[in-house]
């Protein structure tokens, strides 16, 4: 009976670790997400910051105006993608279509008529030539972040094609 309750508790104990384990992965990779999104929010406000040449003042007045807009996009954005989710795109009929093709637009005007009133309060706080080279510093920034996006894929799968090649010459000497 005492070994029986004993293979029961050293059960019950690794599953506690391997629940725990899970757990902790699982927040490291939260925290992770949160370290690059961090790191990339960074990144945007010193690119934003220099190509402005932002005054400490004008900086001060800018960024709680950006940062609203940047947050009402990205609102649109989400909207946008949630009303796709789910969706076959290969598969929807005509009448869907034309329904996602409707929400497609109306996205747009939307994103276009943040941008009409972010940038009419943005020019009370930075001038013209400031307003271009904001739109021209996140057109750079997207890019920059693109191309960061695809190196990492490239190299990601030159590893993968590695580790076949590894694999098929150990099959091939053990043969």
């Amino acid at each position: 009976m005492i070994k029986f309750i004993e293979g029961i508790m050293k059960k019950i104990l690794i599953i506690a670790l391997v629940l725990t384990s899970l757990t902790t992965k699982a927040q490291d990779n939260k925290a992770a997400k949160r370290s690059a999104n961090e790191k990339l929010e960074a990144a945007r406000i010193a690119l934003i910051t220099e190509r402005l040449s932002l005054t400490p003042e004008q900086a001060q007045a800018f960024w709680p105006v950006y940062n609203a807009y940047a947050e009402e996009r990205r609102q649109v954005q989400r909207q946008f993608r949630e009303q796709q989710r789910g969706l076959d795109i290969e598969n929807l009929t005509e009448t869907q279509q034309k329904q996602l093709l409707r929400q497609r637009m109306e996205q747009k005007q939307k994103q276009l008529n943040l941008e009409n009133k972010y940038s009419e309060k943005l020019l009370e706080v930075i001038n013209v030539k400031q307003m271009m080279a904001l739109k021209k510093a996140e057109d750079d920034f997207r890019t920059m972040i693109i191309r960061r996006i695809e190196q990492r894929q490239r190299q990601q799968l030159q590893q993968q094609m590695m580790l076949q090649q590894r694999e098929r010459k150990l099959r091939q000497g053990n043969n």
